[in-house]
């Protein structure tokens, strides 16, 4: 772009820009916003072979299973440690030779090549081994281990009831004694989920899940007793509950961890269910009192238990922020021996393919130098004067040149969610951003903030949108929107 075209079009572009979360909040049901774009509409509408690969961090790896599970195409899955990130960048690693592995996809669907690319398995994914927690891996060890099809012949779902505050084992009764069969009650505190990291991992420190323990405290918790052999699961494990609350709107966020000998609690997964949706049509308020059955899937995985360690579900009514809370605190209660945990059990020792990958391959980086030191912060901080919690995070790319061509970017992300006590309508979500780019004695840069909080009834948007050619201010935009709650 020359000349003058350039503003142009940078003009064009902030006049069209606004806060996506606005249209977000006015679609909260799944109407025809969000079914006019998703392949599960009509799977038989998708004719093309189709290759699905992500990561077992990243926040899309579901999209994986499901294409394989549901489409009648050739297809192939791919799954390995991976957060957001191309599989040749992988992190947390091993990265595979990605680029590779496409252009065999291509050549043999574009140009007809016979090169073995729908050999093997039609899914390869990574087994993770056990770890102890941590915001960000460089590697992730394990294996790569191969399905036939999806659903595989070779994992069984293995139901596990659940006891008072332990996983039963297959098949068992729930055993008498007092207390037995008595519903057992969480009504979780605002701080679960302060350790839940971001939903699509960039394994940028430290946005992985940290130790669960203190998560813990604030939940329902069941634990297995240590395991007398090494178990596998390959899958989505489901929490079936029988329930009842005593809100017209709830929502559950069940996790799965490994819980080690010295009792560090790794995540493995987990699944949140707003259960206003539980008809599977249109959200409907519930009944306080009347009992309830939900299905709660939780994410999809790959992870191997050791023996000595134990298989640990917590449940909590909240897991802000990484989800907003519902109106009003909930007391949850689950009838112990009528739920159950659903494990996708893969047989250990079962024989695996030979799976192998090149070595990552990719063009050579352009020229750069640093300018400004990039800057990652994650802080967790709470005030017992005021009972105000925050969770504020940095990430600050620092201001890089391309030395190519003379340009400079700097892009700088500061995010804020707090609150105070347990007051749920005192929730708020705050992203501000910051993008510059400079050559010479030209520079821009745009700013946005976008803060997010609510009440009982609604949502409410506070934005600004500011662009600069130099230090003048050259467009400037307000928002402030109020959206009704629905059932959220």
């Amino acid at each position: 772009v020359v000349g003058e075209s350039w503003r142009e079009l940078w003009h064009e572009r902030l006049e069209g820009s606004g806060p996506w979360v606005v249209e977000w909040l006015r679609h909260q049901r799944r109407d025809a916003y969000w079914r006019h774009a998703s392949v599960c509409e009509d799977y038989s509408a998708l004719q093309v072979p189709v290759l699905a690969s992500s990561g077992w961090a990243d926040g899309y790896s579901n999209a994986v299973t499901r294409l394989l599970e549901n489409v009648d195409v050739p297809r192939k899955g791919l799954i390995g440690p991976w957060s957001h990130k191309f599989p040749h960048l992988g992190e947390p690693g091993p990265a595979i030779g990605y680029l590779q592995e496409v252009v065999r996809w291509w050549d043999h669907w574009l140009k007809g090549e016979e090169n073995g690319v729908m050999d093997g398995p039609m899914l390869r994914s990574w087994m993770q081994e056990s770890m102890p927690p941590s915001t960000s891996y460089e590697e992730r060890p394990g294996r790569w281990v191969g399905e036939p099809s999806l659903p595989s012949p070779r994992i069984e779902p293995v139901s596990h009831p659940l006891f008072a505050h332990r996983i039963g084992h297959p098949g068992e009764t729930e055993p008498e004694g007092p207390g037995a069969g008595e519903p057992l009650t969480v009504r979780s505190p605002l701080s679960v989920g302060q350790f839940a990291g971001k939903w699509a991992s960039y394994n940028a420190p430290p946005d992985l899940p940290y130790d669960q323990r203190e998560e813990d405290g604030g939940s329902l918790v069941f634990d297995s007793e240590p395991l007398p052999e090494r178990v596998e699961i390959l899958g989505s494990p489901t929490v079936e509950l029988e329930f009842t609350v005593d809100r017209p709107v709830a929502q559950v966020a069940a996790r799965l961890s490994d819980v080690a000998p010295d009792g560090a609690s790794t995540r493995v997964t987990y699944g949140v269910l707003n259960l206003t949706h539980l008809a599977g049509g249109d959200p409907e308020p519930l009944v306080p009192g009347h009992r309830y059955r939900a299905v709660v899937r939780l994410n999809g995985t790959a992870q191997a238990f050791p023996p000595g360690h134990r298989v640990r579900l917590s449940l909590s009514t909240s897991y802000w922020p990484l989800a907003w809370p519902p109106p009003e605190p909930v007391l949850l209660s689950v009838e112990p021996g009528a739920s159950t945990l659903t494990l996708p059990v893969r047989p250990v020792g079962e024989p695996d393919e030979g799976i192998s990958f090149e070595e990552p391959e990719a063009v050579e980086p352009l020229a750069t130098r640093e300018l400004a030191a990039p800057e990652q912060s994650w802080q967790v901080s709470r005030d017992l004067v005021d009972y105000r919690s925050a969770l504020d995070i940095v990430k600050d790319s620092g201001v890089t040149r391309y030395e190519e061509i003379g340009l400079d970017v700097g892009r700088r992300a500061v995010e804020r969610y707090d609150w105070v006590a347990d007051d749920f309508g005192s929730v708020r979500g705050r992203s501000a951003w910051t993008m510059r780019f400079t050559r010479g004695d030209w520079s821009t840069r745009t700013e946005t903030d976008t803060v997010l909080t609510c009440d009982e009834k609604q949502f409410h948007v506070y934005a600004t949108l500011d662009a600069y050619e130099g230090e003048e201010r050259v467009f400037s935009r307000n928002w402030k929107v109020s959206v009704d709650r629905d059932l959220t």
